[in-house]
């Protein structure tokens, strides 16, 4: 399993599509995850800072999970057929449950558990942007913040990499040849 980093969600402009991009924390692959709409606002506003006044489907779940005396350890990427992901929730007491990803991310922000994708995901799907790429992952020292920067502006910087990234990419860039 390899921990990765929950970049941003964009829209691929020509068709409108939600887009959840994970990259790995300690190497250079991403993994391209498209998402439905409901699933994207509920990731980009929790990381946006927003916090509605009543619960949403995804702060109800941790809330439920909670009350039944139980804990979400970590969120798990573990396969991809068919041109679908398949995630999964891990509890405190090794139980785990199988998930959408990106309902299982949109738990995971709210939470505070890091994310987890299966090496052989990432070795069919994700892709590896160049260190020297715009819309290339930020190394370990980068994301910690440059001397006399604040992470918050580096997080600012990744994110606007990943636009860049996404306008300049297709749906069809992710297929297998």
């Amino acid at each position: 399993m390899i921990e990765m980093r929950i970049v941003g969600v964009r829209v691929e402009i020509t068709n409108q599509q939600p887009i959840l991009l994970l990259t790995e924390v300690s190497g250079r692959r991403s993994l391209p995850i498209m998402i439905g709409q409901v699933e994207a606002n509920a990731i980009a506003l929790h990381l946006d800072g927003m916090r509605p006044q009543r619960p949403l489907t995804h702060d109800l779940l941790g809330h439920v999970i909670t009350a039944l005396g139980r804990k979400v350890e970590q969120v798990r990427v573990v396969d991809f057929r068919e041109g679908t992901y398949f995630g999964e929730l891990v509890f405190d007491d090794g139980t785990t449950v199988s998930a959408r990803p990106s309902d299982a991310i949109a738990l995971a922000v709210r939470i505070e558990v890091p994310v987890f994708v299966e090496d052989a995901v990432l070795e069919e799907v994700g892709i590896e942007v160049p260190p020297d790429d715009a819309a290339g992952a930020v190394d370990e020292s980068d994301a910690e913040g440059a001397e006399g920067e604040e992470p918050a502006e580096n997080a600012e910087e990744e994110v606007e990499r990943f636009r860049e990234f996404l306008d300049s990419v297709s749906p069809e860039d992710f297929e297998k040849p």
